[in-house]
């Protein structure tokens, strides 16, 4: 476990932490709004706050596991993190709101247009330099 939320002034600490996590949805949101904007041509502004907290949420996983997990188990849990935030944003925005941001009907192993497998293969990869940016920033916060 991080020793930015351990130690020292448990006030103190809550306000690194809220710090430390909302960089962390900042850069994981940009990050991914980057990344889709290069590979479709455009982005939506939602995608940035799901790609920050996917971000941020590898880096819980990260935290909360310790070393001797190893990488590509850890891997499969940020996929399934991701593809869960992924179906609950896609429920909200595509469905209930009706914007439309993405239907993935057309691909197979697909729910409601909302997730599909060969994605989830994609969150897990993109899993990977999610885990190894989340430590390194952890090891930069502590």
């Amino acid at each position: 476990m991080n020793t930015y939320i351990t130690h020292g002034d448990n006030a103190q600490n809550k306000r690194k932490l809220i710090i430390v996590s909302l960089v962390k949805i900042l850069i994981g949101g940009a990050i991914y709004y980057m990344l889709e904007t290069i590979a479709r041509g455009y982005s939506h502004w939602t995608m940035f706050l799901l790609g920050g907290i996917c971000f941020l949420s590898c880096g819980l996983i990260n935290r909360w596991l310790d070393d001797e997990v190893s990488l590509w188990k850890k891997m499969v849990l940020c996929m399934i993190a991701i593809t869960i935030l992924e179906f609950i944003t896609g429920i909200i925005v595509n469905v209930l709101l009706g914007w439309n941001i993405w239907n993935y009907s057309g691909m197979p192993l697909h729910i409601l247009g909302q997730i599909c497998v060969p994605f989830m293969f994609l969150w897990y990869i993109i899993s990977y330099p999610a885990l190894l940016l989340n430590k390194a920033f952890d090891s930069i916060a502590t």
